[in-house]
């Protein structure tokens, strides 16, 4: 098995070592703009990377339609080459280096899997191949140290950007309604259990809770921390642990799958009858049917999603974006599809302004980008990189599931903040709060108002949720992935050396 693996990674880096000294994105008098889309067309996270394709598509035929890009008074089509990663570290690295030594491509899009995206963001680095990504979340991608990563660009909400909008909704809502009903007192900080996958992307998240209590001076302490295997299925015995120490929410760091399960078996089986909340990426179809009724009342972080688009400037973009997309692929798009087509855009508007192909140039461009938003709410109502890491910085919207007996699901309603939220949100009576040992909670005044057509009961046995991981896309490969990609980027560079 030693040798096996070292071959595989002898036959990479032959691969890669055979693109040296050849460029990529330089001027050649061409009249059209490359752009390598680097997805999971195959593979297990195929949906997804399906998805990102048909949006990708989208955008390049909406700009093509309009004339193309006006590059230094030349109009240039776009022509998107497909980079399938395959949902694997070793195909990622194949795909990238023959968009660019062979495809000769002006400049990628996508990257899901931050796993994947560690390692095939390598070869665009040693090319300067500039690299927008839409897919992977991981913020190591554009801040780690070992190689030059000046090309690279965000744009998607970081790991580490995914706790601050919930926990400040939850200090400034949620807890709140909380005290108001136990009459806790103001000075007893909020009980927080985490679940957190053991992977980066979950320790992204553990540690963005905690840089958030500690940045915002936040009243919550975090009383159990439990860490998961990534695709875990039964997790009924990390929730009686956490049960145990009297939380008052309970916040997963997990993919969709996994969320699906730690509701319903944390609600069915467990009896820990509190506020889950989830991060952006699970705000899905496939999670509003899975998480049947155990589902009401939790929370869903939001920047972009199938159902509720939040009232403002982007929501005649987003209602247009979606019904196109409809239109022609007879689905929904999902969020890295909705940021992929985005980064299309991104893509048309540096070459734009850098009035030519040539890599450096356009990387600069990037760098000064300042683009009006479109179909994503962003700080200061514009896309820009930030001048440290370029990341983008999105605004984030609070989602809560409510009960819709039209459909037999839950469906999201938006609760914070207040320039967008559509009702108020609401704690159900079946709540229980995690008082510590010496607290007594007693319930005071009126309960919390419940959803129209529900009476906030907990759902009966019958509304059982599966017991099984639903079959949708996640982002897999970290444990095995980043180490297999630290391996290729530094052999890959060492070999770079040597020649």
């Amino acid at each position: 098995m030693k040798y096996t693996n070292l071959f595989t990674v002898v036959v990479i880096l032959l691969v890669l070592a055979g693109g040296l000294g050849q460029s990529a994105g330089a001027e050649n008098g061409a009249d059209e703009i490359k752009i390598g889309l680097v997805a999971p067309l195959t593979g297990g996270a195929s949906t997804t990377g399906n998805d990102m394709w048909q949006s990708a598509v989208l955008a390049a035929d909406e700009i093509n339609a309009a004339g193309g890009v006006n590059v230094n008074g030349v109009n240039m089509q776009i022509t998107l080459v497909k980079g399938d990663t395959a949902t694997s570290t070793e195909a990622g690295v194949k795909a990238v280096t023959k968009l660019i030594t062979e495809d000769k491509v002006d400049i990628l899009v996508g990257g899901f899997s931050s796993g994947i995206t560690y390692a095939d963001s390598v070869v665009a680095a040693e090319h300067k191949v500039p690299f927008i990504i839409t897919g992977a979340s991981s913020p190591t991608i554009t801040r780690r140290t070992d190689i030059d990563t000046t090309y690279f660009f965000h744009f998607i909400a970081t790991t580490s950007d995914y706790s601050e909008s919930n926990l400040l909704f939850v200090n400034e809502v949620v807890k709140p309604a909380i005290y108001e009903r136990f009459n806790f007192p103001e000075d007893r900080p909020l009980r927080l259990g985490v679940l957190y996958q053991d992977t980066a992307y979950g320790a992204g998240v553990y540690e963005g809770i905690e840089r958030v209590i500690e940045e915002y001076d936040l009243n919550m302490e975090v009383v159990a921390a439990e860490k998961f295997k990534m695709s875990e299925k039964d997790f009924r015995t990390i929730l009686t642990v956490i049960k145990a120490d009297n939380p008052d929410v309970v916040f997963p760091a997990s993919f969709l799958n996994e969320q699906t399960l730690i509701v319903a078996q944390g609600r069915r089986d467990v009896g820990l009858n509190t506020i889950y909340l989830s991060v952006i990426c699970n705000d899905d179809p496939d999670y509003y049917t899975g998480v049947e009724r155990w589902g009401e009342y939790s929370i869903q972080d939001s920047i972009f999603g199938p159902y509720a688009i939040p009232a403002g400037p982007i929501h005649d973009a987003v209602v247009k974006f979606r019904d196109d997309f409809e239109a022609k692929w007879g689905a929904s798009p999902s969020m890295m599809g909705a940021t992929t087509y985005e980064g299309v855009y991104i893509a048309a508007e540096a070459v734009k302004n850098a009035g030519t192909l040539d890599n450096e140039k356009v990387r600069d461009a990037l760098d000064e980008l300042d683009m009006p938003q479109d179909i994503f709410a962003m700080k200061g109502g514009v896309i820009s990189f930030s001048p440290d890491y370029r990341e983008s910085k999105f605004e984030p919207y609070v989602q809560q599931l409510i009960w819709d007996e039209s459909v037999g699901e839950t469906r999201p309603v938006i609760v914070w903040p207040d320039s967008v939220k559509e009702t108020d949100f609401l704690l159900p009576d079946w709540y229980e709060p995690g008082s510590a040992p010496a607290e007594t909670a007693k319930p005071t005044g009126t309960p919390a108002p419940t959803a129209a057509g529900t009476s906030g009961a907990a759902p009966t046995p019958a509304a059982a949720a599966p017991t099984a991981a639903a079959e949708v896309p996640e982002e897999p490969g970290f444990g095995a992935g980043f180490a297999l990609a630290g391996l290729l980027a530094v052999a890959y560079l060492v070999l770079r050396k040597q020649k």
